[in-house]
């Protein structure tokens, strides 16, 4: 299997999850820095014309450390486009990507071939996130160029299937490009990852606990006290089911261990829609290894440091 250029040249085999909210200019451009492909959801950029700038400011930013460092140039970076038909905004920032030439797209909710077209026609590369194999095959079908395999313990909006089932039936019949979700924190985790068939570990939670990142003190605080125990699975926030923190939950007022079900046709991933529980902090299973607020560099520098340690490790047994 032969990656497409532009993975195909990545110092550390990792990529950012685009994290709803979250994610901003200043946390991508970081991460690109630093050596992993940087992400961020369209939406987190509002109003919609903001989209605009805050992709000038990405590409002169990496074009400029390019320029100073060509011996160690920056990673891509990718936008997540939501498919979902409730997203208004989809038409207006996929031409947005296009003015920029946005080297990856992530979409999520929907497999388009029309989407993918799209992208393919500035040059762009689509992975779709996915949650089984049925899934993973009519995202291929419809054109995406890769998987990201979303398996249990992820965070936001995840599967139940165990990455060893997800990535062994997926490897049974596609042998291009695969990310895998779930609960990734350590540089041993993005090695397992490899092992099992992954050519990508694709890593979110850890990395709301950056300077860089715009969520609040206390989220970042929550998931640095946090573990596995305090993460629920729920579908009433979204209408998909997705993992959270239980202590955000708690102070919404509701109780994390007796949440009802919400009626999936109520999903809304419109492009300014207010949100009615923006104050749901998603999160996965993972977080256990985050003991501190870093900077992005410094978490990255930290998973360079313990994938190395664990190739030594395998290698000397």
């Amino acid at each position: 299997m032969t990656l497409p250029a532009v993975l195909a040249r990545l110092p550390l085999p990792i990529i950012g999850a685009p994290l709803f909210i979250i994610s901003n200019p200043k946390l991508v451009i970081a991460q690109c820095k630093a050596g992993v492909v940087g992400a961020m959801p369209s939406l987190n950029a509002r109003p919609a014309s903001q989209l605009d700038e805050w992709l000038a400011e990405i590409t002169e930013a990496l074009a400029a450390h390019d320029k100073a460092h060509p011996e160690q140039p920056a990673a891509p970076f990718a936008i997540n486009q939501i498919v979902h038909k409730s997203n208004d905004r989809l038409e207006h920032d996929l031409q947005v990507c296009a003015k920029y030439k946005v080297p990856i797209i992530i979409t999520s909710l929907g497999a388009r071939t029309d989407v993918n077209d799209a992208v393919h026609a500035w040059g762009g590369v689509v992975l779709h996130d996915i949650i089984n194999n049925f899934f993973a095959k009519k995202a291929i079908e419809k054109g995406a160029d890769g998987l990201i395999a979303v398996a249990a313990g992820a965070g936001g909006h995840a599967g139940v299937k165990s990455p060893f089932a997800l990535i062994q039936e997926i490897r049974g019949w596609f042998d291009g490009p695969l990310a895998l979700s779930g609960a990734i924190a350590t540089g041993g985790a993005v090695l397992a990852a490899r092992a099992m068939g992954a050519d990508f570990a694709y890593i979110g939670s850890a990395f709301i606990a950056t300077e860089e990142a715009r969520a609040i003190d206390a989220y970042k605080q929550a998931i640095v006290d946090g573990n596995s125990d305090d993460i629920v699975y729920s579908n009433l926030f979204t209408g998909v089911h997705g993992n959270y923190l239980k202590a955000s939950i708690r102070a919404a007022g509701l109780d994390p261990d007796q949440l009802p079900e919400s009626d999936p046709s109520k999903m809304n991933f419109g492009g300014d829609a207010k949100k009615a529980w923006k104050d749901i902090w998603g999160c996965g299973q993972g977080i256990g290894a985050i003991d501190a607020v870093v900077p992005a560099r410094e978490l990255i520098d930290r998973l360079r440091r313990e994938y190395a340690a664990a190739r030594e490790r395998l290698a000397a047994n």
